[in-house]
């Protein structure tokens, strides 16, 4: 699965200048791979970062700084209270969303398509 949604960014996003992850917590694998792949700047946020590859930020009291200039913010499974801030910083800064929630989640956004991308499933809102 993994391999599916991180080859979709690759596919869609990588001449971009830079892709930010919202809520990177503990599970770097998808900023991981796009990092081996690309040669884009990729910044994950957290507003507990576990290491200091992370920078610490409030998706619902941001720094608008960090995602300024972003043609991407992506996040994994990111609890359902935040997804509205993540929609709504994308809108600030002129940048694509893309969520992947869990597999039993659905996200109530008018905003938000579904993509199914091979085995991959995620909302996206460009």
């Amino acid at each position: 699965m993994w391999k599916d949604f991180t080859q979709y960014i690759i596919n869609n996003y990588g001449n971009s200048d830079k892709i930010v992850e919202v809520g990177a917590g503990k599970f770097h694998k998808v900023a991981s791979i796009l990092q081996k792949n690309l040669k884009t700047s990729i910044i994950m946020t957290d507003i507990k970062p576990c290491c200091k590859d992370v920078f610490q930020d409030d998706i619902c009291n941001p720094n608008l700084k960090i995602y300024k200039g972003s043609s991407l913010i992506y996040s994994v499974r990111p609890q359902p209270e935040l997804q509205p801030c993540i929609i709504k910083v994308g809108e600030m800064v002129g940048a694509d969303i893309i969520i992947k929630p869990f597999s039993t989640e659905f996200i109530n956004s008018n905003k938000m398509k579904l993509v199914n991308y091979k085995k991959a499933t995620f909302y996206k809102y460009k």
